[in-house]
């Protein structure tokens, strides 16, 4: 039988499989990673705006905004080349600031600093950090219509011009990830975080919103108060990649921060939509390593996808190494209400943003057998009804699919 390598962490695990039994699910072909001039002919051609240079002149600051270490985005190639432009065209070193976009997620260590922007970058040019609860770091600068106060931080109205560099992938319930979303939530106070994120749990179905799915913009309630929050700062450039499994830039969108982010989105989603005609009993799934696989709340976005190929009831083993642990102290709390239920009735008693990632995973184990290979805890499992995948080799000549980029993948189930 064939042996296919799922990657775990930084490494791989083995699985042998019968190819006339089991369906292989996602995994790109080979590109070519672009190189340092492709890029930068896309930076000269970008969509809805006018290059970089003819908005930003000499002697005004620029806050460049990045992703955390949970996000795979080539981020260091691209700064360095934005970089070397911006001083190029007269900006100074010294008025060019990067913040890392964390959200409520921890804050960036220094060698996550280098390693996101390369050391070359990450000694020159100022970093700052971003915490959702430093409220003399925080701005206000109104409401959405919603009535959703627009807390950010201090640093987005200290500077002239504010430019996104991130990457675009599939997240469950925003649609995509990217763009406004590394201003909203990244860039956030923890209030304006939990009440954008509120809006796609509704609490009289106690369930997800209609219109918030993953591949979803048109419509989303998430993404479209994501956009109102951040029009009030009005970046001046977005820059999308797409990254291939080794993290390397394999496509580029830039210009306008909402039109851009769009058609990378488009794109992204016709290369990572796999269709199946019928779900099936198992399915064996990878979250594709690090960093998707940091943490059980990274990792559960691949769950979300794996339980669009399964069958209710039957069997999903999750390749998650989980180095960081569950990725908040307090996840595992949200399980002592017992069940999905239980945890919805606390979701709209008081929203928290987690809660609603353990609302969705303890639903996914009340539907499937969900089992882990990981290097987590065995003493948490029963408690988020979860079990260790004991052996392989019992799933080696059984029928499923094995799906190998969890994270970065979305399946759709159509009629032959």
């Amino acid at each position: 039988m064939p042996t296919i390598d799922l990657k775990y962490g930084g490494g791989t695990i083995p699985f042998e499989f019968d190819d006339n039994r089991f369906q292989v699910l996602g995994g790109q072909a080979d590109q070519t990673p672009l190189s340092d001039v492709e890029i930068g002919q896309k930076l000269d051609t970008p969509i809805g705006t006018k290059p970089l240079e003819e908005i930003v002149g000499p002697g005004q600051s620029v806050l460049i905004v990045v992703p955390d270490a949970t996000r795979q985005t080539a981020a260091g190639q691209v700064v360095n080349l934005l970089v070397r432009r911006l001083i190029a065209n007269g900006t100074l070193p010294f008025d060019i600031s990067i913040i890392f976009a964390t959200g409520i997620h921890r804050k960036v260590t220094e060698a996550e600093k280098a390693a996101i922007l390369t050391p070359f970058i990450a000694q020159r040019i100022k970093t700052l950090d971003h915490d959702p609860r430093d409220l003399a770091r925080l701005v206000r600068l109104g409401e959405t219509s919603g009535g959703i106060p627009v807390e950010l931080n201090r640093a987005v109205v200290d500077h002239d011009h504010i430019v996104l560099v991130g990457g675009v992938s599939f997240h469950y319930f925003a649609g995509f990830t990217g763009g406004r979303k590394l201003i909203c939530p990244g860039l956030a106070s923890s209030r304006t975080i939990s009440a954008t994120h509120k809006l796609a749990f509704d609490c009289e179905s106690k369930a997800r919103r209609d219109g918030v799915d993953t591949g979803l913009l048109d419509g989303n309630a998430v993404h479209e108060a994501f956009i109102e929050a951040v029009g009030k700062i009005n970046p001046v450039f977005a820059i999308s990649t797409i990254v291939d499994s080794a993290g390397e830039a394999i496509d580029l969108f830039c210009g306008d921060w909402i039109e851009s982010h769009r058609v990378a989105c488009d794109d992204f989603a016709k290369h990572h939509t796999v269709n199946i005609a019928e779900k099936r009993d198992l399915v064996i799934v990878s979250c594709g390593g690090t960093p998707h696989d940091i943490n059980l709340i990274q990792a559960h976005k691949a769950l979300e996808a794996a339980s669009q190929a399964c069958n209710d009831g039957g069997t999903i083993v999750l390749f998650a190494e989980c180095s960081e642990g569950l990725g908040r102290d307090d996840f595992l709390n949200w399980f002592d209400a017992g069940n999905s239920n239980a945890i919805a009735e606390r979701l709209c008693e008081k929203y928290q943003v987690n809660g609603q990632t353990a609302w969705s995973l303890l639903r996914k184990a009340e539907r499937f057998d969900v089992r882990l290979v990981t290097k987590l805890d065995d003493g948490l499992f029963d408690k988020m009804r979860l079990e260790p995948a004991m052996s392989l080799s019992r799933y080696s000549g059984k029928s499923g699919f094995i799906l190998t980029e969890g994270s970065r993948t979305m399946i759709r189930q159509v009629a032959n």
